[in-house]
């Protein structure tokens, strides 16, 4: 949802190649920003909003979690304390979390090519909140991301929202004027 996922590539559009070496130019303003200058706009945004920043979790997960062969999502290395296994490291977190996907439900390797959102290793940049705050801040924070650090124009925003989750969808109309589009969670990504 709304909370842990902003993608980068869903609002940039790329140039050529994969992320580090060609550059990519921010849909509104034409300012070409590297990969490398998207993740630290992301990161220290988020560090300027009281997150604390953690480096990437391995892309293998400990043996104790027998569920997962890789880390497929930014929120797997916080599964024990989403569990309430564990505390969390801080009540706000952001990371650029590494991720494999080739097997198990987020299987995207027979999708690999046919469209520029399915990869089988890819950086999840996540904003995480363990009960600092919830929904409409995480539409202000990524609202004020998008539109005030990358620049992009509010016009050419399309959000999601998890089908049925009527509350998100009216923060998002009701707090930016964007009406938020409700999906699947096979399709909401």
């Amino acid at each position: 949802g709304v909370l842990a996922r902003r993608r980068t590539s869903s609002v940039i559009s790329q140039r050529e190649g994969l992320c580090g070496r060609p550059k990519l130019a921010a849909i509104s303003t034409g300012t070409v920003r590297t990969c490398n200058e998207l993740r630290s706009a992301f990161l220290e945004y988020f560090e300027k909003q009281g997150h604390l920043r953690l480096p990437s979790a391995s892309v293998v997960p400990p043996q104790s979690d027998g569920s997962i062969l890789f880390t497929t999502a930014g929120m797997v290395p916080f599964k024990d304390v989403i569990l309430g296994l564990k505390e969390a490291p801080a009540d706000r977190v952001t990371t650029s979390q590494r991720c494999i996907r080739a097997g198990g439900k987020h299987n995207d390797l027979e999708e690999v090519g046919t469209s520029p959102r399915h990869h089988t290793l890819f950086e999840m940049l996540g904003n995480f909140s363990f009960g600092s705050y919830f929904k409409r801040d995480a539409v202000f924070f990524a609202h004020e991301f998008l539109t005030k650090t990358i620049g992009l124009p509010q016009d050419r925003l399309r959000v999601t929202v998890l089908q049925g989750d009527d509350e998100t969808a009216e923060i998002w109309k009701k707090e930016t004027g964007i009406i938020a589009y409700q999906s699947s969670a096979q399709h909401n990504f």
